[in-house]
């Protein structure tokens, strides 16, 4: 498959200055309405049939050839409320926005991949290339899927494909089984009885509640969780008081909660809420519990990410692929995707840890490694014309 990739290398350079417009030009979540438009454009042009509106911003592309099979392929297109810092000349125009997570990237190689199927790929079946909004926490899978995505567009199989720093650039990774872990908001307030720092016995201290709390929920994973299982607890907020000689009446907590395993995350939501509530009440004050889900577990069927692997493998060798990396304690909204239709969800290297691509995501830093935009394509043909084989 090197002319595949050798042919696409060719062409590739409108799709870089399309990344990088995309890049100049970040949307956050449900904003997306100048990226869908491009996309949307861009489609069309090559005689795509084009749906808008699910999601609110999503955009869905088919090309269909006949009976056979149907074959879905996505890419997320919003950006992150970060102030950018890479100095780039393509750099964010909009202050506090930018494409910290490559998904300018994952829409221009879609883009790059859905021009070459249209004009140059042999295939029978029915091809739904996903343009998803959202994806940076605002289930905009969840929003798209609930807007009949799946009825508009049936899928035998959906893939998916994120860049990942300090990964060789270009190098794939793949992992069947459960690959992302999913992801739970909570907030948690303690609610205690104000009074004057000098005289502390007439209050109840919902500060010192809330230190044992924090402390309290490290036990969970070490204690209650079982070793071979991955679960995160994570306190980034405590909030209480202003000044050094008042007691607070309440204090605020917010959580991060992660897991690999659907049973594990029950688990988690039934310990904390139970060890919240009686350390609340060793202390005298009381607590409410706000839990949010998130998104799920990311789950990758195996014979779907066989086939993914061994497309990759023919495209460039077994020396530039990883066949199961670790999972990851990140969360994907992909994974509700999944939970509809088997598939796979892989990754691209971004750039090694001697390279300017290893910047890890979601940092002022991060820019997409826009070499990975031919190969990245190519595999997206490759796929395409192996899955809906005439």
């Amino acid at each position: 498959m090197t002319y595949l990739r050798d042919a696409l290398t060719e062409r590739v350079g409108e799709f870089i200055q399309l990344r990088r417009d995309i890049h100049r030009h970040p949307e956050l979540a449900f904003e997306e309405h100048r990226t869908s438009d491009l996309v949307a454009a861009k489609l069309e042009g090559w005689g795509y049939a084009v749906h808008r509106g699910l999601g609110g911003t999503g955009v869905v592309g088919t090309l269909t050839r006949g009976q056979g099979r149907r074959l879905g392929l996505r890419a997320d297109m919003d950006a992150l409320p970060i102030q950018e810092a890479t100095g780039a000349e393509w750099s964010s125009v909009k202050p506090g926005v930018m494409h910290a997570c490559g998904h300018d990237g994952h829409t221009a190689m879609l883009l790059a991949a859905a021009k070459s199927i249209a004009q140059d790929a042999s295939f029978t079946g029915t091809l739904n290339l996903i343009f998803q909004p959202a994806e940076e926490g605002g289930g905009g899978a969840v929003r798209m899927i609930e807007d009949g995505l799946f009825e508009h567009h049936p899928c035998d199989a959906v893939f998916a494909m994120h860049n990942m720093p300090g990964t060789p650039v270009g190098h794939f990774v793949f992992r069947d089984g459960a690959a992302m872990a999913s992801s739970d908001y909570v907030t948690i307030r303690v609610h205690g009885t104000g009074g004057h720092g000098a005289m502390p016995h007439r209050s109840a201290d919902p500060l010192v509640a809330a230190s044992s709390i924090v402390m309290a929920l490290q036990t969970i994973v070490s204690r209650n969780v079982d070793p071979l299982d991955t679960a995160v607890v994570t306190v980034g907020a405590l909030h209480a008081g202003q000044a050094n000689n008042v007691i607070p009446a309440l204090a605020t907590l917010e959580l991060s909660v992660r897991s690999l395993n659907p049973a594990v995350r029950c688990l988690l939501e039934q310990r904390i809420k139970a060890l919240v509530v009686a350390q609340a009440e060793s202390f005298g004050v009381s607590a409410d519990i706000d839990w949010r889900p998130g998104y799920c577990v990311l789950v990758n069927s195996k014979s779907e990410t066989d086939f993914a692997r061994q497309v990759a493998l023919d495209l460039v060798g077994s020396e530039r692929v990883t066949l199961q990396g670790p999972a990851l304690t990140g969360s994907e909204d992909f994974a509700f995707m999944l939970e509809k239709i088997p598939g796979s969800y892989l990754l691209i290297g971004n750039g090694d840890a001697d390279s300017a691509g290893a910047c890890m995501v979601h940092n002022p830093g991060y820019d997409f490694n826009d070499d990975n935009i031919a190969t990245g394509a190519a595999y997206w043909v490759a796929l395409v014309e192996r899955f809906l084989a005439n």
